[in-house]
């Protein structure tokens, strides 16, 4: 079947590109829920006349791939805070899985949870997110790899696929 080879190369391409991006996340300790590791897939169909190609996540890794500026910081990224803060609620997983709980003020005092939700939340929308790449570098590494490799496995394809239909002629079929 016409498809067979590009689908390998494609498939091949897209686990070497999640591999990395995974091996990224662990290593720049952006993986402490492990939702987004484990959400990182690939959608692929070839169908008569076209492919079908989509990498996947969770949305939030958009966020942590090309990063998002601050109201004070800002990074070569197409996303900003401007004048809404992130969710103070959104950092509570994050904070128990980082251990923060316990954390003290300069008086001794238990710093609530709430509080502390609130000044991570504070200080993401003033420093942002600096990009990370996780998924960039790696998309674009392997993707210096794959034109000549998917052209070899594409033409392979036209090649075979046109042995087949030449036989089926010959044959009567």
């Amino acid at each position: 079947m016409l498809g067979d080879e590009v689908k390998i190369e494609l498939s091949k391409f897209a686990k070497a590109v999640i591999k990395a991006s995974r091996q990224n996340l662990t290593k720049k300790g952006k993986n402490s829920s492990k939702q987004l590791y484990n959400s990182l897939d690939f959608n692929l169909r070839i169908m008569k006349n076209s492919i079908s190609f989509e990498f996947l996540m969770e949305a939030y890794g958009k966020f942590q791939d090309q990063g998002v500026s601050g109201v004070e910081q800002t990074y070569n990224t197409p996303f900003s805070y401007k004048t809404k803060m992130p969710p103070p609620k959104a950092f509570d997983k994050w904070i128990v899985k980082k251990g923060l709980e316990g954390i003290r003020d300069k008086e001794g005092k238990f710093v609530s949870r709430k509080s502390l939700q609130y000044m991570i939340a504070r200080s993401v929308f003033k420093k942002g997110i600096k990009p990370s790449l996780f998924f960039t570098k790696p998309f674009e590494a392997a993707f210096k790899r794959l034109p000549e490799d998917l052209l070899n496995k594409f033409g392979f394809d036209i090649e075979k696929f046109l042995n087949d239909t030449t036989k089926n002629i010959t044959n009567g079929n």
